[in-house]
């Protein structure tokens, strides 16, 4: 009897049976390194981070996403004061001149042991121009991704036209919404937040940012309807998968759509920049529903932008943000540009997956010289200008007649899986090991940085964070990104390697 006979099965039963041996000797390798943490300053970040990774059946279990409120308002009403009041430090820049904050800024809070994602947001305004129209743009798109919205109104100066524009927005939302009467810095002012019943949001909360009075009671109500898990910031399940079409004026985005819907469903002409606002359509493609949102051909840098220009980059912008995977369309009759390589930055900057979309390949099919010069130059072209996105899935289309459109959903497929792609702790830290015993990190300043341990800390997109004894280069994290891809693939998805330098505990 041979020996393979011993397994039920035969010799394929008996490898699944040494990867299970192989995988069950890289986790318990993993909990060693893990434990070894102990010996190192550890935050109460890092300690949420590593009570995510236990091992489950099918590898890593993840924390649930944490719930966010956002606080929104016109400016200079005290947004940032109150984020500074519920955080229990100074961490948003507060100032008497209005408009300090612009962007959308994050911040991890706790209250009754129930922790949750704060917002800070810039002052909303309607009809706002330039950087404040962006400043308001933000601010929308926290709305959007929030469970609960703080609404921050300046109770001494009374509701404003403003504040009615903010109302209806955060009607049409339907999310919870806290009305929030700021500096009632005493008893004797809680009448002026009484006069904002008038707003038609229910009860306003009187609160004192700066001096605290109320907020307590205020975050007592808002643990009553947050949720235990974000329903925003959670992985949806089910439904169309969200794509967003992207790249400069006239290069095909809308004909694509079209073709896609089997319709005329968006304005094509040849005078470019037709399409100002997101045109979002379901349709289906490879025998799956997709919802491909047409956007905005971005032409420059959005402080270079004005008028009709800048808002429509403003809304592209958005609606990346609330997309899966990007497809950048790029002419293959025309050269590369900057702009082209900016648009693919800015989906790599968003997190997003990447498919490129090579169009009116159609004018390239004869083989006249002028058309063999064009693919020859174009591939130089891709090796010079897109060798950072190398890994991201090519294809070849016409929009306008259809060709090859086919190809679009299996790498669009093969992005988002990649950009869903969980390794479990153990296999990611053997990985880790051999990588190091192969190409030790160089010498800096006569030490070398250790790889203390690894984890994968979230999907869409995949990232990793490393404990370590010091810094790494960012040549270095490179490398690692590289051996990624190559052990474990993710093609059409960006890859983020975060670092935690982490020092002995003091004996």
């Amino acid at each position: 009897m041979g020996a393979e006979e011993e397994y039920e099965g035969g010799p394929d039963n008996l490898a699944e049976k040494l990867a299970d041996i192989d995988e069950q000797l890289a986790d318990q390798r993993a909990a060693t390194l893990r434990a070894t943490l102990s010996d190192y300053e550890l935050d109460d970040e890092d300690t949420d981070l590593l009570a995510g990774t236990e091992q489950g059946e099918d590898g890593v279990e993840y924390l649930p996403a944490l719930p966010v409120v956002a606080i929104v308002g016109r400016p200079n009403v005290g947004k940032s004061a109150l984020v500074n009041r519920i955080l229990g430090r100074r961490e948003a820049v507060v100032e008497d001149t209005p408009g300090v904050t612009r962007d959308r800024v994050t911040y991890k809070a706790e209250w009754m042991d129930r922790r949750f994602t704060i917002v800070d947001t810039g002052g909303w305004e309607p009809d706002a121009r330039g950087i404040d129209r962006s400043v308001a743009a933000q601010a929308e798109i926290a709305i959007d991704l929030a469970d609960v919205v703080l609404f921050v109104v300046d109770a001494m100066v009374g509701a404003t036209s403003t504040d009615e524009h903010v109302v209806k927005l955060l009607r049409k939302s339907g999310k919870p919404v806290f009305l929030v009467a700021n500096k009632i810095d005493d008893q004797r002012h809680e009448p002026e937040a009484a006069a904002l019943w008038a707003l038609g949001l229910g009860e306003p909360y009187p609160v004192s940012a700066i001096h605290g009075r109320g907020v307590a009671d205020l975050l007592d109500e808002v643990m009553k309807v947050l949720p235990e898990v974000s329903a925003v910031a959670k992985q949806e399940i089910g439904g169309p998968r969200r794509v967003a079409i992207l790249g400069r004026p006239n290069v095909g985005k809308s004909s694509l759509l079209n073709k896609a819907a089997g319709e005329e469903r968006v304005v094509v002409n040849e005078l470019a920049g037709t399409t100002r606002d997101p045109v979002d359509e379901v349709v289906e493609l490879g025998g799956k529903l997709w919802r491909l949102v047409d956007t905005a051909g971005i032409r420059r840098r959005v402080h270079l932008q004005q008028g009709a220009d800048f808002y429509a980059s403003l809304r592209t912008s958005a609606a990346l943000e609330k997309a899966e995977v990007a497809v950048v369309v790029l002419d293959v009759s025309q050269p590369l540009s900057e702009q082209d390589v900016r648009i693919i930055d800015l989906v790599l900057e968003s997190g997003r997956a990447l498919v490129l979309a090579f169009n009116k390949w159609d004018r390239l099919n004869d083989d006249d010289m002028e058309n063999m010069d064009r693919r020859r130059y174009l591939e130089r072209e891709i090796e010079q200008d897109l060798a950072h996105v190398a890994w991201a899935p090519r294809v070849n289309i016409s929009a306008l007649t259809g060709r090859h459109l086919d190809k679009l959903v299996p790498a669009l497929e093969t992005a988002l899986a990649s950009w869903d792609q969980r390794i479990p702790t153990g296999k990611f830290n053997a990985f880790l090991s051999e990588l190091v015993a192969e190409h030790p990190h160089p010498l800096r300043g006569g030490k070398q940085p250790r790889i203390l341990f690894g984890t994968q800390a979230s999907t869409r997109p995949p990232t990793f964070v490393l404990f370590t004894t010091g810094f790494l280069d960012p040549g270095y994290r490179r490398f690692i990104q590289r051996r990624l891809r190559e052990l474990f693939g993710f093609e059409g998805t960006p890859l983020v390697v975060n670092m935690r330098v982490r020092e002995r505990r003091q004996r």
